[in-house]
């Protein structure tokens, strides 16, 4: 077991130049993004009466708590022909209302005037997959314009496209988890089944819902009709019967839900949940300071584990047996975690007796997934999910390793074997990235294609298949292959502008903006906002009493 860190100084300045830019940088994104459509759009939703929905989810949620938003990025640097669309045209995330976590999906009206793009439909879909995953609540605040027509290809058909966003409802309804929707500007075409099947429907009056506006039905049916009759509050309170509360404006629509959100019933907790504890602090320390932002300062990854949990306290899961991958359990804010993490120091490994004669220690490489540590991350993740103990990866991988002492030593079975355990575990699975994230490597520490719950990233993360340098050379070897087959020798100007170009063209795809704006992760976070991310996580995680039973099929001996 390791021991409290007693050293409870302050937190110190971010720590390095690279970290303290990479945080500005951070911060200036957001803000950007986070205007929406700008300040003149703004002022258009003002002029209507109407909030914007960052400031109606400020209001909804309980004063004093976090609202912490997810996939801030989505979109990022995507649709620039037409205008881009910031934060994907919707604002996601968990906040507390009236005590409990809420997920809220409130459409940006200031974006393209709430308009569905392909992105919009993606991100509203996860949001909708985590609430079903961890039973929780949802409140949707409504006002799109529907599907971007342009883009109607994109956002219409597939499995998880548009009409999943409906499907989601009613497998959400079914399973009892609650759904209020109020409807506080446009609502039209398909977009108009998803309020109407969530449990409770509030409608602001000036709001509409339709399948087609005005305009439409007289191109369609040649029917002249004013707005209010077609399809506004009025007309779904007292004729059509849709509209269960109507309210005069944003302000007593959102206090009706908070009234609403607080006479639900609150269902049971997870049962790793029941087993919190006094939540005890962590020692102080800023996490910038411990992890280099380039991946190239080594760490040790017990202190990053120490500097997050309850009190320091680790339990360390065969300490000195596979150390490329550190496993162990720990408390964060009171509840039980099970950690599995990328070592990032150079270890001395022993080796059995009756090697090459003299040598009995090889040098491994922190970062790199080596066969015995396969072994002992699939074990321990068995573990976990005999005692129902949530699992938290903190991800820093170089990949698996390779080369013939390794393909003799098993690594590809023994790797089958951890990303089997991964695959099939039961117990609530959370990702943060805090550096590199390449290859196969991503997928034995529980990537996208996983199924955690929630994934994060830090700035330093990076995404990808293999690391900049590695791949920027082999796609250069592929062009220069392709050149020569058409005659062409070029000169070593001319290599050296071809390798530029392909670098810079691949480190902006391992940015971990360009993964967020791909919803590839769910949030990027500060490092040192690790720790209480991961406690409201578990929060939200804890919402869901329901776990299946382990199997893991043929699991590789």
């Amino acid at each position: 077991m390791t021991q409290p860190d007693t050293r409870a100084a302050a937190p110190s300045t971010p720590g390095s130049e690279a970290w303290t830019d990479a945080l500005a940088r951070l911060q200036a994104d957001q803000a950007r993004v986070r205007m929406g459509g700008g300040p003149k759009a703004q002022q258009r939703q003002h002029d209507k009466n109407r909030l914007t929905a960052r400031e109606r989810i400020a209001r909804l949620v309980d004063p004093g708590t976090p609202f912490d938003e997810l996939m801030t990025f989505a979109g990022y640097g995507m649709y620039e022909d037409v205008g881009g669309c910031p934060s994907g045209g919707t604002v996601t995330g968990i906040g507390v209302i009236a005590g409990r976590p809420w997920m809220v999906i409130a459409n940006d009206a200031t974006v393209k005037a709430g308009a569905f793009f392909p992105i919009t439909a993606k991100k509203v879909i996860r949001a909708q997959t985590i609430a079903l995953e961890n039973h929780l609540p949802i409140v949707y605040l409504v006002d799109s314009a529907g599907v971007y027509l342009p883009m109607q290809d994109e956002i219409f058909p597939d499995q998880d496209d548009f009409g999943r966003v409906f499907y989601l409802n009613a497998r959400m309804s079914a399973k009892g988890i609650p759904q209020i929707a109020a409807i506080m500007g446009n609502c039209v075409a398909g977009g108009a089944y998803l309020p109407v099947m969530c449990d409770t429907l509030i409608m602001t009056e000036g709001s509409g819902l339709y399948l087609a506006g005005p305009a439409l039905v007289k191109a369609a049916i040649g029917q002249v009709v004013d707005g209010e009759d077609l399809g506004g509050a009025g007309m779904h309170a007292s004729i059509a019967g849709t509209v269960d509360y109507k309210e005069p404006d944003d302000d007593a629509a959102l206090a009706r839900i908070r009234a609403l959100a607080d006479l639900y019933a609150q269902g049971e907790v997870a049962p790793w949940a029941r087993r919190r504890s006094e939540v005890r602090g962590a020692p102080a320390r800023d996490l910038t300071d411990l992890v280099g932002f380039d991946g190239s300062k080594t760490y040790d990854v017990r202190e990053l584990i120490t500097s997050i949990v309850d009190a320091g306290e680790f339990h360390e899961f065969k300490a000195e047996y596979g150390e490329t991958l550190v496993c162990g359990f720990a408390r964060v804010g009171g509840y039980p975690v099970a950690f599995v993490a990328n070592q990032r120091t150079v270890i001395k490994k022993k080796l059995k007796a009756g090697g090459e004669p003299g040598l009995r220690t090889r040098i491994e490489v922190g970062g790199v997934i080596y066969g015995d540590s396969a072994d002992k991350a699939a074990r321990f993740i068995l573990d976990a999910n005999q005692a129902g103990v949530p699992l938290v990866f903190l991800s820093d991988v170089t990949g698996f390793m390779v080369g013939r002492d390794s393909e003799q030593e098993g690594i590809i079975r023994r790797g089958a074997k951890l990303v089997n355990a991964v695959s099939n575990s039961v117990v609530p699975k959370i990702t943060i990235i805090t550096g590199g994230s390449f290859g196969a490597g991503n997928y034995a520490m529980n990537g996208k294609a996983y199924g955690p719950r929630f994934l994060f990233a830090w700035p330093s993360a990076k995404y990808a298949v293999m690391s900049g340098n590695a791949a920027a050379k082999t796609l250069l070897d592929i062009q220069l292959a392709a050149l020569k087959r058409s005659g062409h020798e070029p000169d070593d100007e001319e290599l050296q502008r071809l390798y530029d170009e392909v670098k810079a063209k691949y480190d902006t795809e391992l940015d971990p903006r360009y993964a967020a704006a791909r919803l590839w992760v769910d949030e990027i976070i500060e490092p040192n906002d690790t720790r209480e991310r991961l406690i409201r996580a578990l929060e939200a995680c804890a919402q869901n009493p329901e776990q299946e039973a382990l199997r893991v099929g043929v699991f590789q001996v």
